[in-house]
Order: structure tokens, then C-alpha cells, then sequence
């Protein structure tokens, strides 16, 4: 069957907190921060509660965005707390099963969710106090995937003492590099072992009040993340407006992996396609498609970038400075695209495609 290029690309923020659990701000914060940055739609996800009472479009003069609202969960017995699960569109509350991963898998599937193993490396920042909350528990099975790039997990690999922490809380654009290199590596491990392993970005954004002496600021504002690391969805059709309608789409879109990552401050990512042409059949990223007779890959970018074609984890194509590239082959592999920026006197990950899965 040909796939049809999808309706609506939209960019959506997920991935964070508010009063409910570990943030500082509400819903309301959320909305506001969400229509000045210009994302379409926002999953808040606090840990351990499904809130009730904040889903829906949010109007502000032309502009409108849809929250949706998910759930963190991990088992808060468990010292050190790691294992953390996103979970979006269960129809119910899920964190009593949070001390047994598996299991919180496989009744999020039951409760209708899709779930992501949430910053599956999260190092120790001693000089913050923050440990190690990485994922741990790798025998799992049928999770929809992984958030490959976690703005915060990455913020406490760049602050070994207090000092870089003063200059980052006024400086945040330099934060951001790429996904920390262990994940995207684990990720390439469990898509070579042939399973379908979707990535999302995610800001975790808790607008976290910190005090450094006589020095008060907001880490980082949720106007700033939104701005940042940003999953950008692929849509069948157009939002209508419709809650439940919409809110099917999106999380149809990031089931199958017909999303990828976009790092937005250094120049918009809207409008990356990866797309490859077989011989009866299209796929997109996230889908499989044959490589009999030959397919051909095509990336289309939105503003000139380094490309990097990857398979099966290796690199084995670059292109500098283009707005488009081209490959064919007739290998079986997992196939996707990295793009990269100069920003702020560094190359910086700028795109990180889902894969399309020749077979």
C-alpha cells in the first residue's frame, strides 16, 4: 500500500511537571509558556498521579494549543528511584504497578497507553545533589520506546560544579548538544536486535526555582524548553479541535513512529521529512517497507545542515552543508538521519529521524 504523505506535522513539547508533583508552576504557567514558544500541543506527565481536569484546547486570542496529560511512574519504594516510565493515553491511574516495570508495560498497553522509557541514562550531578536516575531494568518488552533526548538529563551532564550551574541558569542556550551518546547508542543496539523502538525528545521541564546565594532563578522556564528539544508529530490528518479525536491522532503518530526529534533553538526544524521509495511500495519513518528490487531514501531538510545517514548504528553517508540527500540500496538495515547545526560556536545535534526499517 502507498503511504500518503501525512496532512499536519505539529510540534509537540512533553515531558513535564507542575505543583502536582515536583514543578513549580501549574496548567495555566504551561498554556501561557506553550503559546508564546508556538508548540501546537503539551503532555504533562507528573509523577506518579494521573490529574484529571486540565485535558483540552487551551484558547489564546488566534492562537490555541491541546494539552494532553499523561504520567511518570516509577516505584518510589525503590532506593535509588530509577526505572521511570512515561506513560500517554492509559484511561486510568497505573502507579501501583510501578515495582514491576514489566508489568507497568503490559497494563499501560491494557489501559490503551503508549509508553516511552523515560531518560533511559540520567547521570549523578553531586554538586546538585541530583543521583543517577537512569533506566535499569533492560529485559523488558513492548514498550512503544525511549525518550532519546532529555533536556535535563543533559543539563546535569554539563554542571560537575555550582559555578557552571550559576553560568548555565543565565546562559541556558548553551546547554544543549545532542542526546547523551549512551542512548543513542542503546537505542541502535535494541533497533538492531529487530525491534521497532520508537525515540521522542522531551524537555522534563520543572521550572525549578534554585537559589545560588544572592542569586534567584527559574531553571529553566517552560517558555525556554518549549523552545528547545521538541518532538515533532506526523499526522494522518488534520487536528480538528475534536479532544478525543486529536488526542488519537497524536498518540497514533508517535506509536508508530511517524515523529522525530528536533533540537528548534538553534534554527526551526519544521518541515524535515525522511521518506524512502521501494519498488510497489513508500514508507515513512517508523514504517517497514522491502528491499527487493531496491529502495531509494530521500531526507528533505528545512534549512542547510550537516547529514548523516545511519545504519544499523554506523554512519555510512555525510553530506555538509545540504538541504537534501539521496541513497539507494538494496541492503536490509535499520535506517535513519542525524542533522547537525553550528550554534553558539558549536556543532550541535539538530534533528534525529525515527527510523525506516528496510527488511
Amino acid at each position: 500500500m502507498n503511504k500518503q504523505e501525512p496532512m499536519q506535522e505539529i510540534i509537540i513539547n512533553l515531558h513535564m511537571h507542575t505543583r502536582y508533583s515536583d514543578g513549580s508552576g501549574t496548567h495555566k504557567d504551561i498554556a501561557a509558556a506553550a503559546f508564546k514558544a508556538g508548540v501546537d500541543a503539551v503532555i504533562v506527565t507528573d509523577h506518579n498521579v494521573l490529574v484529571h481536569g486540565f485535558e483540552g484546547y487551551y484558547k489564546d486570542k488566534n492562537k490555541k494549543v491541546l494539552m494532553l496529560i499523561g504520567e511518570e511512574i516509577h516505584d518510589q519504594a525503590r532506593n535509588p528511584q530509577k526505572n521511570h516510565l512515561l506513560v500517554f493515553g492509559a484511561n486510568r491511574e497505573l502507579a501501583t504497578f510501578a515495582d514491576n516495570p514489566q508489568n507497568l508495560i503490559h497494563q499501560a498497553q491494557h489501559a490503551g497507553g503508549v509508553c516511552f522509557l523515560a531518560h533511559p541514562h540520567d547521570p549523578e550531578a553531586k554538586a546538585f545533589n541530583e543521583i543517577d536516575i537512569s533506566w535499569e531494568d533492560w529485559s523488558v518488552q513492548n514498550y512503544t520506546g525511549i525518550e532519546l533526548w532529555n533536556a535535563l538529563s543533559e543539563l546535569k551532564t554539563v554542571v560537575p560544579t555550582k559555578l557552571h550551574g550559576a553560568f548555565y541558569a543565565f546562559f541556558p542556550n548553551f546547554v544543549a548538544h545532542q542526546p547523551l551518546p549512551n542512548t543513542l547508542q542503546k537505542w541502535d543496539e535494541l533497533t538492531a536486535n529487530g525491534n521497532k523502538v520508537v525515540a521522542i525528545g522531551g524537555s522534563d521541564a520543572h521550572a525549578l526555582r534554585m537559589t545560588l546565594g544572592f542569586i534567584h532563578k527559574i531553571i529553566f522556564p517552560y517558555e525556554f524548553h518549549f523552545r528547545t528539544v521538541n518532538t515533532h508529530a506526523l499526522l494522518d490528518s488534520p487536528l480538528t479541535g475534536d479532544v478525543t479525536r486529536d488526542k488519537s491522532l497524536i498518540y497514533k503518530a508517535l506509536a508508530s513512529g511517524h515523529c522525530f526529534v528536533g533540537y528548534d533553538l538553534p534554527a526551526p526544524t519544521k518541515g524535515f521529512r525522511f521518506s524512502a521509495q521501494g519498488k510497489e511500495t513508500s514508507a515513512m519513518m517508523g514504517d517497514e517497507i522491502s528491499a527487493k528490487g531496491g529502495v531509494t531514501l530521500q531526507a528533505k531538510l528545512p534549512f542547510h545542515a550537516d547529514i548523516v545517514l545511519m545504519k544499523d548504528g554506523q554512519a555510512i553517508q555525510k553530506w555538509k552543508n545540504q538541504i537534501a540527500c539521496t541513497h539507494i540500496t538494496t541492503e536490509a538495515g535499520v535506517y535513519r538521519i542525524e542533522a547537525y547545526k553550528n550554534y553558539l560556536g558549536k556543532k550541535r545535534g539538530w534533528i534525529y529521524s525515527n527510523p525506516i526499517y528496510v527488511r
